[in-house]
């Protein structure tokens, strides 16, 4: 689909104006700082992944195809005309997270949760720079 078709079809919202599109980037990069660390000190195996990752009841053994997996999904959301599909990806990986901190009883606002706000991140930033995603999942006005 062409630029111009997606700006003058009827049935697809306009482009979204360049102050929003600036706010999704932000939004996006920081959920995308996030994540690359957290899959860099997978990758690289540091203390403190190895830690926490035992704490929440796995091997120390999964870090390196975890960060892999990580570095995988951030790619796929990183390049345009793919990321919708990265952020699915992201929201499978980051309800992972959820079901763990739940299952070791970790406090809901400050760790169940805490995946669930980076996908509102991925999702919201990507809403907002991307008008194919505006089409799909618009917001209506009420009066």
């Amino acid at each position: 689909m062409n630029a111009a078709y997606v700006a003058t079809s009827p049935s697809v919202p306009a482009p979204s104006t360049q102050k929003a599109r600036r706010a999704g980037y932000v939004l996006s990069g920081l959920a995308v700082l996030f994540l690359l660390f957290d899959a860099t000190m997978k990758v690289l195996q540091l203390p403190a992944a190895v830690e926490g990752t035992v704490k929440l009841g796995y091997p120390p053994g999964v870090l390196l195809g975890l960060g892999i997996v990580q570095l995988a999904c951030l790619a796929v959301y990183l390049v345009p005309r793919t990321s919708v599909l990265g952020a699915v990806l992201w929201t499978g990986y980051l309800g992972g997270a959820v079901a763990t901190h739940v299952r070791v009883g970790d406090p809901l606002f400050s760790h169940v949760l805490f995946p669930v706000y980076v996908a509102a991140l991925l999702w919201g930033g990507l809403w907002l720079r991307d008008a194919r995603l505006r089409a799909v999942l618009p917001v209506r006005k009420t009066n």
